[in-house]
């Protein structure tokens, strides 16, 4: 499947995150220890909040440890808030539209996972998308199509109402066409300002999800890293696997959650209920 990583906090460069540490995204798109695959070799994707009134985003459908191109653009982009996401393809073409993370407006949206059955479920899932937004679905994968969906329901008054009423229409329409598990995920959206973490599948044993210890905790643990000193305490990251092995730096999300990480720090963790369509009316 995939590997992601999103951060906040004081401004980066984003390559002390993507290729500095020992176990980096970049090192896991060719080792990955924890994933359901071991290459992540299908593209990547890198979203970020600079100067303009939406994100920017660079995707290529090269694979991440090959790129010389990403690797000049991590040298130079500065940001406070980031999403970076290596695919593993689990069956939709291998196209740039294809690569996380998707955009809309201020909205960011990156997926690891998928939704088994996609091709039977897919014209009823699409057809529940706002024909507002409908024109703007760009590619062909179920993470884009769950993403509108999240969007139809509201994602940008409430984002944890809006997933956990997209979740619930795909098992709805799962069980419809007699699909059993039909989501496995963990996302992370964000406005560019705070971050929306989810970690579910519909059978309960879910892709893994960490965050990390808040700054001031790990510059006690490790003051060997000299990148911490240049973390603001409110800094965050939520991550696919950790980084790097070091010791109290990273907590598992539980299964079945949702985590908010504000632009002050503060985070906060709830469980993750799916709501069926017909039942939130």
């Amino acid at each position: 499947m995939c590997r992601w990583l999103a951060y906040c906090g004081s401004v980066i460069l984003a390559e002390e995150l993507l290729f500095k540490p020992t176990h980096s995204l970049i090192d896991q798109s060719l080792h990955s220890r924890l994933g359901a695959t071991t290459t992540n070799g299908d593209g990547f994707g890198l979203g970020w909040y600079g100067e303009g009134p939406v994100p920017a985003v660079f995707k290529s459908i090269e694979p991440a440890w090959n790129d010389l191109n990403l690797r000049e653009v991590a040298s130079q982009v500065r940001t406070p808030l980031f999403f970076a996401h290596i695919r593993a393809s689990t069956g939709s073409p291998v196209q740039r539209s294809n690569c996380h993370p998707f955009r809309h407006g201020r909205w960011l949206w990156m997926h690891n996972g998928g939704i088994t059955g996609f091709h039977r479920l897919k014209r009823d899932l699409v057809s529940a998308v706002d024909p507002a937004l409908f024109p703007d679905i760009e590619g062909s994968t179920d993470s884009e199509v769950l993403f509108f969906l999240a969007l139809t329901f509201g994602l940008a008054d409430d984002p944890p109402a809006a997933v956990e009423r997209a979740v619930g229409l795909v098992e709805d329409v799962a069980r419809r066409h007699q699909v059993r598990h039909p989501v496995q995920m963990t996302v992370a959206t964000t406005d560019g300002s705070s971050i929306w973490a989810f970690r579910y599948s519909s059978v309960r044993r879910t892709r893994t999800l960490f965050y990390s210890t808040d700054v001031t905790t790990m510059r006690l643990l490790h003051p060997e890293l000299p990148v911490l000193d240049r973390l603001s305490d409110e800094s965050r990251m939520i991550v696919s696997e950790p980084l790097r092995d070091l010791p109290g730096a990273w907590h598992e999300v539980p299964e079945s959650r949702w985590g908010l990480v504000r632009p002050d720090g503060h985070a906060e963790m709830h469980r993750f209920r799916p709501v069926g369509a017909a039942r939130s009316l």
